[in-house]
């Protein structure tokens, strides 16, 4: 299914007029507006298109056919997504991961707001986007292409546009969940405007757009440690090992802004400039009781065993720790492109493209712990009861978690032993919190000049082209212990003060009641709070400085020949890019402790280089037939560049202390990054059938196969240690001759193929009864035979769903729109928040997502001509997210529950 026509041209790139104003223009008395133009347009962009191509595009200014880019893009076939806190945010293409494909803004390569590669969508507002591609195959003249797939956000063209327009709108949210946090919101919007003009006899246009957002979204998670195995040597039957869940709230805000100056001094010169900027805050905060069960000594009795699962039973003297975690996702995206584009009378073409690119962000977790006493048997115990079913666990207790009285600021388990930092601060009994703030700075420039050349005949034109792109990212842990100031002897507990306390909040829905609440970073900027810095090996290596410098040559020819009644079009060319990457980090290596009670580490810088060079061809024909029939073939080399945080030159040690023959030797074992990675490389081809229906719809079928040459995967390698920068053992041993190191290197991989049925039926062109009613959408199937470790069974890479199935059913006439919406993907490994914010891999339960929209465009010649009203229905099965152990679909990891969404707004153009 596409959405819609590439409405707006990024820079030099070619502009076509829209299928629903062209039959407004020969039939004046049928004019298509709204979902069903962007389905007409869809349908003429899927056509003329040579590569295989999946769009959407703004039914009008400012209103895309949802409320954030990801959930539109992840509508099309063969794409989904995965939510994170209850918002779609990451799209995978054809199985694979968002680490699998790229994204660009005007055809410019992006920086990101995670840690690697992938861009999070909920940074795009989509109110200041004109339309969206999606090339699923390969072409040499775009740069910057992902192996999976490659996605083209795009903002409107002034002068393309034609005509001066003023659009305004806002709508409001409400979450049914309420408020699960005392100071949280349940309400929440948006406003966004948009400005189009043109001057000078339409030959300076300006688009001005910006969009602000306050929504709240609230989360009841439950998270298991894990299961543990209850008899013999640790084998089944399996009971929950211990639970850390949360209600979570998160307040998130956005400012977007995006401005175009278009400038057309002479027919054949055409320069713009384009500016883009978001300021995305995403504040969270979470409050539960971690619960150490099994695996915290607890005994269990009453246990009620169904197969090899535990499904009830009662833990006694269970030493809860009440949780109040910050989470703060603070990001500015700044992103500027300046394009001239040159085209002579003669058929000779020039581009020249310059942009940058530039994220800073600033993601802390502030962890705060809370219980009735310091340090493991000393405090309160309590009775817990529990039941474990698809839909988690549940449970009972006795201890009232919501008393300011019973519950203090202390460290109940005494996590983190006796810290001393160089200065001296010192925490004793164990830390009452942890401060793990991580700074990431991401910078991107891209310099790109095109020339073409058009011809007549078989070939329409040649294209030459070279891109330079120079990229660094760098990471900075700033971690920390967190002590209470009045704590110098190790055993006091404080209540929390009076002007932090905000309330309770509320875990009724796990059967633990109320829970005490306060601000935790209120707290530390208070001085309740001391840090300690963390001063162990394992924060030093989390940092990693990453540059690279891409130059891309490519060559392009495109195909243009009649073949009969037939007509042959498509292109051939072949890219070389030129990598330099370059890696700085730490060796770090644990070497026993200070005298003062501190971790003795030692560390040294490591600096790393290399540079390779990959030549990828591509072909792309597309047959099209007299009958509306259209079969396209395409063949390439694709490749995607290895994850950031794997290319790292940091590798954290440990040093084997062996005595051999009268001598110490220090054998050095340890895990890292690999800076001379190569990139993941795999030969495609594509196969579609598609067959259209005049201009309004289409069924198409369309087939792939991936043979992945080269994958990237972890494993244990013997390196000799005079390549290693190793801080000394000390104690009179010497560094022995090879280390071992788990590191990830390149490797083959194997095939991923599948086939997609998509189609968009208007059911007015067959039965004119029907008029205005419609169907649109498609289903794919893929299959993996990828060994991520060489000589293990083939298992599933991250992102692949096999199965992935959306449609949207639609009514559209008079002004009045309805439209119901569903999504569906099979069961994935996905991506989740881990330990420290790090981001770990889990099976995720499959997910069907239902959204449903109504709204009222008044029309012409009404009093309110211009004016649109929308409610609009989001998750309204209010399906969870679930994670849990391979093979093992009741021992549930995460349940997240994020309740339905409802937005109510109007938009006025004039």
């Amino acid at each position: 299914m596409a959405l819609a026509l590439a409405a707006f041209a990024a820079p030099a790139a070619a502009q076509e007029t829209p299928v629903a104003e062209a039959d407004a223009q020969d039939s004046p008395d049928i004019v298509v507006t709204g979902f069903r133009a962007a389905l007409e347009n869809a349908v003429a962009e899927k056509k003329s298109r040579d590569q295989v191509v999946e769009s959407i595009s703004a039914e009008d200014i400012g209103k895309l056919p949802d409320a954030s880019i990801a959930e539109s893009i992840a509508r099309l076939p063969g794409l989904t997504s995965q939510r994170v806190s209850g918002r779609s945010n990451a799209i995978s293409i054809r199985g694979f991961a968002p680490d699998f494909s790229t994204t660009l803004l005007n055809g410019r390569e992006q920086t990101s707001t995670g840690d690697n590669r992938a861009v999070e969508y909920d940074q795009y507002p989509s109110e200041i986007m004109s339309q969206v591609l999606v090339y699923k195959t390969p072409m040499a003249s775009i740069v910057g292409q992902g192996l999976s797939g490659t996605v083209d956000l795009r903002t409107v063209r002034p002068l393309d546009y034609g005509r001066r327009t003023f659009s305004v709108g806002g709508r409001g949210t409400y979450v049914d969940l309420g408020k699960l946090n005392p100071e949280s919101k349940e309400f929440g919007y948006r406003v966004n405007a948009t400005y189009i003009d043109q001057f000078a006899n339409d030959t300076l246009g300006i688009a001005l757009s910006a969009s602000y957002l306050d929504e709240p979204y609230q989360i009841q998670e439950f998270n298991a440690w894990g299961y543990a195995g209850t008899g013999a040597n640790g084998s089944a039957p399996y009971v929950i090992g211990g639970s850390k869940s949360y209600v979570t709230s998160t307040q998130l805000k956005r400012l977007g802004l995006q401005g175009t100056i278009e400038w057309r001094p002479a027919p054949e010169f055409t320069t713009s400039f384009d500016g883009f900027f978001s300021d995305f805050k995403d504040d969270q905060i979470k409050r539960g009781v971690e619960l150490p069960l099994y695996w915290g000594g607890s005994p269990l009795s009453n246990a009620q065993t169904e197969g090899n699962l535990v499904r009830s039973g009662t833990f006694s003297n269970v030493e809860g720790v009440v949780r109040n975690d910050a989470f703060q996702r603070h990001a500015k995206l700044y992103s500027f492109g300046w394009n001239g584009k040159y085209e002579s009378d003669d058929g000779w073409n020039a581009m020249l493209d310059i942009s940058m690119s530039k994220t800073d962000r600033n993601e802390l977790v502030l962890e705060s712990n809370a219980g009735t006493a310091r340090g493991p048997g000393t405090g309160a115990t309590d009775t817990i009861g529990f039941i474990s079913g698809e839909n988690a666990t549940t449970f009972s207790h006795n201890l009232n978690y919501g008393d300011f009285g019973t519950i203090l600021l202390t460290s109940p388990l005494g996590w983190g032993g006796d810290q001393t930092a160089v200065d001296g601060r010192r925490i004793i009994g164990g830390q009452d919190g942890y401060y793990n703030n991580r700074i990431i700075e991401d910078e991107l420039w891209q310099y790109r000049l095109q020339v073409e050349k058009a011809l007549d005949g078989f070939l329409g034109a040649i294209k030459f082209g070279l891109n330079y792109t120079n990229r660094s990212k760098k990471l900075t842990p700033d971690e920390a212990f967190l002590g209470l100031v009045a704590n110098t002897d190790g055993t006091v507990s404080i209540p929390v003060p009076e002007q932090y306390r905000l309330g309770t909040a509320n875990q009724d829905f796990l059967g633990l009641g109320s829970v005490i609440a306060y601000d935790p970073i209120a707290l530390l900027e208070g001085g309740i709070y001391q840090k300690v810095p963390n001063p162990y090996g394992d924060v030093v290596v989390k940092a990693y400085d990453i540059r690279e410098k891409l130059m891309t040559a490519y060559w392009q020819a495109d195909i243009d020949a009649e073949l009969g009644a037939s007509k042959l079009t498509g292109n051939f060319g072949v890219q070389a890019i030129f990598t330099d990457q370059n890696s700085r980090g730490a060796s770090a290596v644990f070497l026993g402790t200070n005298p003062n009670g501190s971790p003795n580490v030692g560390a040294a810088v490591r600096d790393a280089s290399t540079d390779y060079v990959d030549v990828l061809p591509s072909l792309n024909l597309s047959l099209r037939l007299p009958s509306d029939f259209v079969i396209r073939f395409s063949a390439a080399r694709e490749i995607i560049r290895p994850r950031i945080d794997d290319m790292r030159a940091t590798i954290n040690f440990n040093y084997a202390i062996i005595t051999q023959n009268g001598q110490t030797y220090a054998f050095p074992n340890g895990n890292g990054g690999n800076p001379d990675l190569r990139p993941w490389r795999a030969n495609a081809v594509d196969l579609t059938f598609e067959k259209y229906f005049g201009g309004q719809g289409y069924v198409a079928a369309q087939f792939f196969y991936k043979d992945l040459k080269s994958y990237i995967y972890n494993q244990d390698q013997i390196v000799p240690t005079s390549s290693l920068a190793l801080a000394p053992p000390g104690g009179g041993a010497i560094i022995a001759p090879i280390a071992t190191l788990n590191v990830p290197i390149n490797g083959e991989g194997g095939t991923l193929y599948g086939a997609e049925l998509a189609a968009t039926l208007p059911f007015g062109s067959v039965i004119s009864a029907l008029d205005g009613f419609g169907v649109t959408g498609g289903i794919s199937y893929t299959k993996t035979k990828i060994e991520p470790t060489p000589g293990a069974p083939a298992e599933d890479i991250p992102g692949y769903s096999k199965w992935v199935a959306n449609g949207t059913a639609y009514f559209e006439k008079w002004g009045f729109s309805a439209r119901g919406s569903v999504r569906y993907r099979s069961s994935f490994i996905g991506e989740v928040s881990g330990f420290g914010a790090g981001r770990v891999r889990r099976r995720a339960r499959g997910e069907t997502i239902v959204d449903a929209q109504i709204g009222y465009d008044f029309q012409d010649g009404s009093a309110l001509d211009g004016l649109s009203l929308f409610v609009q229905g989001q998750n309204l099965t209010d399906e969870p997210f679930v994670t849990y152990n391979p093979g093992e679909p009741l021992q549930i990891i995460d349940y997240q529950t994020y309740g339905r969404r409802f937005l109510a707004g109007a938009s006025f153009k004039f």
